[in-house]
């Protein structure tokens, strides 16, 4: 595997002052040769120039968070990293490659996940570049590897782990965002690393059913939220029924049999947990008939 090198080439602004200055020397010679009529004297000062005109390609600037890849003949000889004006060697290849961090939206994926459901997944990874020369030699398009592998990490994903965990402990797309974050970013980094790229932060950015079941899955999560509360209602009404029997008991303001504490149970809980104002019936007897 390849392995970044860090290149060393000359100051630039050096080169180039000695270049222009070659240029113009050879300029000089060309028209006094040519005054003199001295052929010798033109050719000297032409090949002045042409030696000068093919350094030029030599010259390179660096931009800041960006890196130059350099290449003899196919052979690998560094990456130039340090921002300014370079020269090196007129016949080296030299490719750009951005360091800048980068943001990467996937499409919205229909993928069945644990439970055989359809749903839509789409996520954000935020990379850059570490090792140009990974990035350059080791895949065919980097940019083109991140967003092939960024899809295939989220399939993998959404197919390892329910939409929902109706009740139980799971790890869920829906309910465990650290955790699925988490998870996709280990599988980003396992599949990158190899292009010479660092992802700093993945995360779902859309989530939800596919169309075909979304209505059931909403009818089916309301029946949840419904039976959830009815639950906590029940268990805060028999408190409450509880705690009225234990004081009545305790101030003896009257003294029910089982049969009468029963009918009491029976009437609190219907008003507590009835979702409709209760309609009060008034005893006008004995406290028996």
């Amino acid at each position: 595997m390849f392995r970044e090198i860090e290149a060393r080439p000359s100051p630039g602004i050096l080169m180039a002052v000695l270049i222009g200055v070659v240029v113009l020397i050879g300029g000089f010679v060309v028209y006094t040769g040519a005054r003199t009529e001295n052929e010798l004297v033109v050719g000297g000062g032409a090949l002045l120039m042409t030696l000068a005109f093919l350094c030029m390609p030599g010259l390179f600037t660096v931009s800041p968070n960006e890196g130059k890849v350099l290449t003899l003949f196919g052979t690998y000889k560094g990456t130039a990293k340090t921002p300014g004006l370079w020269f090196t060697n007129p016949f080296m290849t030299k490719k750009a490659v951005s360091l800048r961090i980068r943001n990467f939206e996937t499409n919205k994926l229909k993928v069945n996940d644990a439970r055989s459901n359809p749903v839509e997944i789409g996520a954000i990874v935020v990379w850059k570049v570490i090792d140009t020369a990974e990035a350059s030699f080791e895949v065919n398009d980097y940019v083109q590897y991140v967003a092939v592998q960024s899809e295939s990490a989220v399939r993998a994903l959404a197919s390892s782990y329910p939409y929902d965990h109706h009740g139980d402990d799971a790890i869920a797309l829906s309910t465990h965002p650290a955790e699925i974050s988490k998870g996709l970013l280990e599988a980003l980094h396992d599949r990158l690393g190899k292009a010479g790229v660092e992802v700093l932060e993945a995360r779902i950015s859309h989530l939800a059913y596919a169309q075909e079941i979304a209505a059931a899955m909403l009818q089916r999560q309301q029946a949840s939220a419904i039976v959830a509360a009815r639950q906590t209602i029940v268990e805060g009404a028999v408190g409450m029924v509880e705690m009225a029997l234990d004081a009545l008991s305790a101030r003896k303001i009257v003294t029910l049999d089982d049969e009468r504490k029963a009918s009491m149970v029976s009437n609190l809980l219907v008003v507590l947990c009835s979702d409709r104002a209760a309609q009060p019936v008034v005893n006008t007897g004995t406290l028996y008939s």
